[in-house]
This record gives structure tokens, C-alpha cells and sequence, in this order.
């Protein structure tokens, strides 16, 4: 019940002065960090590849088609190679499938962009049938236990893709299929706990959101942040043996339309190619 009220109260918040206020003080502070990350196998042609990580908009609420728009916009700017959405991309109601379409064509990047599906997404629409529409006739691929090679000089990186860990059926033996062994790959899923399974068979790089890094917290830290993730994957770089995970506290909001010691954030993985690394097909170590 508690969600459901909240959710009516962040959407009709959102049509008023006040969640234009709410929205511009929350995306006044939206961070547009780059993050280093040092990749073993990754070949030298792609070193230096900038990859978005757009997770947690949940259009619908504060965010309108506007709003995505303006998020974009200050996106493209950077010139992304890559543009990942990892999931929770709209908030409580099919429609706000169409909200989200509306910025869509903002987004562009010479290695294309892709998305999975978050908690929300499959909450509000089992079968993602508008969600799935409104990302494909933009150009953006779905990887739903699926993934995609892309390259540069004939280095390459495959890119998977898995459904939500909580209300899909992720499948990562089905998103890795076509990985080459000497080949880097870069796993996106919503929720992080997936991480420990991707690092036990040598995924090199996982994105993952889902936590919103808290959203409200005090001292960094806040009681609800465990629901998020049982293994503590609450925000940022993580390492498991040669294997590493980003948890991106995402761009939008949920529940209540406010933020406290969790600034909303689109980070920008720099990927930097190093030699340190070893062949997949095995348990990170």
C-alpha cells in the first residue's frame, strides 16, 4: 500500500510548481562522473572506450518527457561510445513507456545503445510490450539474456545483457553465448547481486543499478539499503578476483521525490586497456 500512495503522490507532485522545484534542484545536482576502469583483456583499439550507464529514471514521477529530454541532452554532450539503460527506466505505469520515448532520440552513440529491464519495468508491465516498443523505434537494443559484439579495428567487447533478477528470469549462460574466449565482456543487470555469479565465470565487467545508491541516507549509509542488495553491493566500484562491478546510484527517484546524501548520477566508464589480465571460461580469481 505504502508504494502505491507514494507513487501518486511523487506523480502529482510532479505536475505542480513544486515538483518543477523538486526536479531542478534534484538534476541541478545530477553527476556526471568518470570512472576509471582498468580492463586486462580489453584490446588496445578500445582503449579509452566511454561507456554511459543511464539507470533508475523512473520516468513517470518527477521525470517527464521534458525532463528526459534535458537528462539527454547534457548526455550527448559528452559523447558517449556506448550508452547502456540499465533498467527501471520507468516507474509505475505502462504509459510512462510513451514519457520516456519522448527523449529517446536524444540519445546516440557510434557503438549504439542498449537496455535491460529493471524491477520496475516488469512490475508495471509483465510482458514490457510499450517498454520494449517505445526502446526499439528509437534505435535501442533490448538485451534481454542476449548480448552484442562491438568493435574497433578488430578488437572487441561483448556487450550481455540479462531480464531482472527479482521479478524476471535472468539467464547469463544464454547472455554470454557467443563470447569468444579471448574476449572481453561487459554484463549489465539492474540488480547487483548477479555480480557474484558473473564474477565465478569470468565476466570482466558488470553494471548494475537498482540501490539508488540509498537514496536518503545518513552518513553514507541508510537501514533499507540491504533490501537492495543482501550481498552489500550498494555503490560503486567492487572487485571480485580480475572481476569488477559499478553500481550506479541511478538518475531518478522512487517512493518520496527527494534525494539526501545520494546525488543522482549517469557515470561514464572510461575503459582502459591493460595487459594484467587473463582468459575467461573460468572462476575469477
Amino acid at each position: 500500500m505504502f508504494h502505491y500512495v507514494s507513487t501518486w503522490l511523487t506523480r502529482a507532485v510532479g505536475r505542480t510548481w513544486l515538483g518543477g522545484w523538486l526536479f531542478r534542484r534534484l538534476y541541478g545536482a545530477l553527476e556526471f562522473n568518470v570512472v576509471p576502469v582498468r580492463m586486462g583483456r580489453l584490446g588496445a583499439r578500445l582503449d579509452g572506450l566511454r561507456v554511459a550507464f543511464v539507470s533508475d529514471l523512473h520516468v513517470g514521477g518527477l521525470v517527464r518527457s521534458a525532463e528526459v529530454v534535458r537528462i539527454f541532452d547534457r548526455l550527448a554532450d559528452l559523447e558517449p561510445d556506448l550508452v547502456v539503460l540499465g533498467g527501471d527506466l520507468i516507474d509505475a505505469h505502462p504509459d510512462d513507456a510513451f514519457e520516456l520515448a519522448g527523449g529517446l532520440h536524444k540519445l546516440a552513440a557510434p557503438h549504439g545503445v542498449v537496455a535491460v529491464p529493471g524491477n520496475h519495468d516488469r512490475g508495471v508491465e509483465r510482458d514490457l510490450a510499450l517498454w520494449r516498443e517505445a526502446l526499439e523505434a528509437n534505435g535501442v537494443r533490448v538485451l534481454i539474456n542476449d548480448g552484442t559484439r562491438i568493435g574497433a579495428g578488430g578488437d572487441s567487447l561483448w556487450v550481455a545483457g540479462v531480464d531482472d533478477l527479482g521479478l524476471g528470469e535472468p539467464d547469463l549462460e544464454r547472455a554470454l553465448r557467443g563470447c569468444r574466449e579471448d574476449e572481453p565482456a561487459l554484463l549489465v543487470t539492474h540488480q547487483p547481486d548477479l555480480f557474484v555469479e558473473a564474477a565465478h565465470v569470468g565476466v570482466d565487467l558488470t553494471l548494475a543499478g537498482h540501490t539508488h545508491g540509498g537514496q536518503i541516507t545518513f552518513g553514507g549509509f541508510a537501514p533499507w539499503m540491504h533490501k537492495h542488495s543482501r550481498l552489500r553491493f550498494f555503490h560503486g566500484h567492487y572487485r571480485i578476483g580480475q572481476a569488477q562491478l559499478y553500481v550506479g546510484r541511478g538518475a531518478g527517484v522512487t517512493f518520496l521525490p527527494l534525494r539526501i546524501g545520494a546525488p543522482p548520477e549517469i557515470p561514464i566508464l572510461e575503459l582502459v586497456a591493460s595487459q594484467a589480465g587473463t582468459g575467461r571460461g573460468g572462476p575469477a580469481r
